[in-house]
């Protein structure tokens, strides 16, 4: 209830701060979880807009500074389904499965593959995980560009283009097999490049 109560209440905000339109609504799983959203990042912005897109309960990592800004930015995104990792860490095998109980428990994945920010809004080289975790968890895909418009005084557009999902069977693969993880991870950039590549101006 109380986490319906702050997807309510983050909708009403970007509603009223941002103008946001969805691309490629009919590619939006019925499924209220089970599955992993894949999107580029470029702004500290991305997971509650994703949030307040996509219906159903998420998880998503969080690079550790952001658990130490403040007492309530840290309660709030917690309670949004945040959970931190270390950039670098040799312990990322505990993040993947906490991503793992995350799909297990019937909620939405949301993974950014790049594992970093764009400055500049240009695509990255992905990171093995988001494979690694669809291996896993046999869980399907679906890919997701965002794309924001200049700062306005009081508003901002935003475009969401969702693609269509890639399902759990392209994961059956040997997750020893490092090329058959770089080889998917780059299947997923690239449907997000193609999102990218069709989207439409935001002024």
């Amino acid at each position: 209830m109380f986490y319906a109560f702050l997807r309510k209440c983050a909708k009403l905000f970007y509603v009223i701060m941002y103008k946001m339109t969805v691309i490629g609504k009919e590619n939006m799983p019925d499924m209220k979880g089970g599955y992993i959203i894949a999107s580029n990042h470029v702004s500290n912005n991305d997971p509650p807009v994703i949030g307040v897109t996509f219906k159903g309960r998420y998880n998503f990592m969080a690079k550790e500074e952001l658990f130490h800004k403040n007492p309530f930015f840290t309660w709030l995104i917690k309670q949004l389904g945040a959970f931190p990792v270390k950039r670098g860490a040799k312990d990322g095998a505990q993040a993947i499965e906490k991503a793992l109980e995350s799909l297990e428990q019937g909620h939405i994945f949301v993974i950014f593959p790049e594992g970093t920010r764009s400055k500049d809004g240009t695509l990255g080289r992905p990171k093995s995980g988001v494979t690694l975790i669809a291996a896993q968890a046999k869980a399907p895909v679906v890919p997701v560009f965002i794309k924001y418009g200049k700062k306005r005084k009081f508003r901002r557009r935003i475009q969401v283009s969702v693609g269509e999902m890639m399902p759990a069977e392209k994961f059956d693969i040997d997750i020893e097999d490092r090329r058959q993880l770089k080889a998917l991870s780059s299947d997923i950039m690239g449907e997000i490049a193609k999102l990218q590549e069709n989207a439409p101006d935001v002024d």
